[in-house]
C-alpha cells in the first residue's frame, strides 16, 4: 500500500505571507504619516516573528509526519468511517474548530502548555507578522485532535482542515480592519475579536480562544468584545528579540520554579496549574494575648 499523501497548504502560502506583511507595513507607515496611531511594526520585532515562523515550518517538516502517524494509528483502531463526502467535511469543519478551541484554551490555562504557546503572544505589536510568530515545541498539540481520528475522520482530512484553520487565522492579525458587518462579527473570529485575545488588558486576558468560529467562546463564557484600546503583549514582557530565548524562556522559568524548595504538590502546581498561579503563603498563627 502506498503511503498516503499529506497535504501541506502552508508552504505554498509563504509568498502570500511575505507580500501581505510588506503591504501592511507600508499601509501602517502611511497611516502614521497621517497622524494616526497604530502598534504597527518594528524591524527587530518583525524579524523575530519571521524567524520564529521559519523555525516552526522547519520543525513541522518532521513533526507533522509524526502527528499524522499518530492520527493514522488511531484511525486504524476504530471501526468508524465517515468517508470523504460533503457531509463529512461539514461535520469536520465544526468538530475540528471545537478541537482547536479546546487546544487553545488549555494552552492558556495550564502553564506546561502555555510554555509553548506563549511564543505567539510575546510580541508587543499586532500585525500580520505576529501571526507567523509560532512555537518551536509543538509536540503535545496533536493530542487535542486525536478524537477526530477515533470518530472516523480520515487523517488526511484532519490535517487539511487544520491547515485551513491556520490559514484563516493569519489575516485576523491586523489593525487595518476595524469591524466587519455585525452578522460576521457574531459568528466568526475577526480582527477585532483576536485583538482582544492578544491584549494584556485585565478584562481581555484569557478571552476569545476561537479559531474560525467565535460561537464557541459565546457558548462557553470566554467571549469579550473589543471595547477599550488593546495593549498587546504579556503581563510581563520579554526584553529580547532573540528567537531561541523567545522559544524557550518559559520552559526555563518553569524549571527554575519547579526546583525551588517545597512540597511535591507545589512543584507540580508550578508546572501544570494556571500560568499566573502562585502557592499560598504559609499561615502564621496570631500571637496569643498575654494573660
Amino acid at each position: 500500500m502506498d503511503a498516503p499523501h499529506i497535504p501541506d497548504l502552508i508552504l505554498p502560502a509563504i509568498p502570500v505571507f511575505v507580500l501581505t506583511v510588506v503591504a501592511e507595513a507600508l499601509w501602517v507607515k502611511q497611516q502614521r504619516d497621517a497622524g494616526r496611531e497604530f502598534a504597527g511594526h518594528t524591524w527587530k520585532d518583525t524579524a523575530a516573528s519571521l524567524s520564529m515562523g521559519l523555525g516552526n515550518v522547519a520543525i513541522n517538516v518532521f513533526w507533522k509526519g509524526v502527528a499524522f502517524a499518530g492520527y493514522l494509528a488511531l484511525y486504524q483502531l476504530t471501526p468508524l468511517r465517515l468517508g470523504f463526502g460533503a457531509l463529512a467535511w461539514v461535520l469536520l469543519f465544526f468538530a475540528e474548530d471545537l478541537c482547536y478551541y479546546a487546544f487553545h484554551r488549555v494552552h492558556h490555562e495550564s502553564r506546561f502548555f502555555w510554555a509553548s504557546h506563549v511564543v505567539h503572544h510575546s510580541s508587543q505589536h499586532y500585525n500580520l507578522s505576529t501571526a507567523l510568530r509560532q512555537t518551536w515545541t509543538p509536540m503535545t498539540g496533536w493530542l487535542f485532535w486525536a478524537p477526530l481520528a477515533l470518530a472516523g475522520f480520515h487523517p488526511v482530512m484532519i490535517v487539511t482542515q487544520q491547515s485551513i484553520s491556520l490559514l484563516y487565522q493569519y489575516w485576523i492579525h491586523t489593525e487595518a480592519i476595524v469591524r466587519l458587518p455585525r452578522p460576521l462579527e457574531w459568528l466568526f473570529n475577526t480582527p477585532s475579536h483576536h485583538r482582544v485575545h492578544h491584549a494584556s488588558n485585565p478584562r481581555y486576558i484569557d478571552k476569545n480562544y476561537a479559531g474560525i468560529l467565535i460561537v464557541w467562546d459565546r457558548l462557553f463564557g470566554t467571549f469579550e468584545p473589543e471595547v477599550e484600546q488593546p495593549v498587546y503583549g504579556l503581563t510581563k514582557n520579554l526584553r529580547t528579540f532573540n528567537p531561541v530565548r523567545i522559544a524557550f524562556h518559559e520552559f526555563a522559568a518553569i524549571a527554575r520554579d519547579a526546583l525551588r524548595p517545597g512540597p511535591l504538590r507545589q512543584r507540580w502546581g508550578y508546572v501544570f496549574r494556571n500560568p499566573a498561579w502562585k502557592p499560598e503563603p504559609p499561615t502564621v498563627d496570631a500571637p496569643r494575648p498575654s494573660a
